[in-house]
């Protein structure tokens, strides 16, 4: 288990090499700091590192709707993982393209499509979702194509208040927010807590 961000930083930045492409999966259960940690080994590994955030890869509500998927938006089924599968792809074999993909805006709360560029000068892409080290379904094929996995966890208490805050702010009145933490969120932080041992590393965030 580690926790010190300049060892975090330092391994990471073992992973690039000259040779090939290096795809660094953050995974952990949803309000864990995923996006923290990602963002803090961004803004510290220099430019040429790429960034590729699962959430881009939400099915939009237009397709939730038809799926009758919209209560239980971000659970796994409601995600296009042949779609991210690919793009990993995409970016572990193809270094001498720009690989566009899309990114997630949180105030609609909707994928946006070609939002990100993974240029071909990053020898590191950084990867983060809830779902990277699933045993199940089309997610089984997510675990091979990254170099390794970094497991984030923390307080539950805190993970759980964290993720109601932010439902609030994105509209949800706090009823709203509880009930969706309770029934949606902490159903899926369960399916990601069984995959904890499974990682290279753990990291504990406060």
């Amino acid at each position: 288990m580690s926790s010190s961000l300049p060892d975090l930083v330092a391994r990471a930045s073992t992973l690039q090499s000259p040779a090939g492409r290096a795809v660094l999966g953050i995974t952990g259960p949803p309000g864990a700091g995923k996006s923290t940690l990602t963002d803090l080994l961004l803004s510290r590994l220099g430019a040429d590192v790429g960034h590729l955030p699962m959430d881009g890869f939400h099915l939009a509500d237009v397709q939730l709707e038809r799926l009758g998927l919209r209560n239980r938006k971000g659970a796994p089924e409601t995600f296009d993982v042949d779609g991210y599968v690919a793009t990993l792809r995409r970016v572990q074999s193809d270094s001498g393209s720009t690989v566009f993909a899309p990114g997630f805006e949180r105030d609609l709360e909707q994928p946006i499509a070609a939002a990100l560029a993974i240029e071909p000068s990053a020898q590191l892409v950084v990867t983060e979702g809830n779902y990277l080290l699933l045993p199940d379904g089309g997610w089984v094929q997510v675990r091979p194509l990254l170099t390794e996995v970094w497991y984030v966890e923390v307080d539950d208490a805190l993970r759980r208040a964290r993720l109601i805050r932010r439902h609030v702010q994105f509209g949800k009145s706090l009823a709203a927010a509880r009930e969706w933490v309770n029934r949606s969120d902490e159903a899926n932080a369960a399916l990601v807590a069984a995959t904890r041992d499974a990682a290279d590393v753990v990291v504990r965030l406060r």
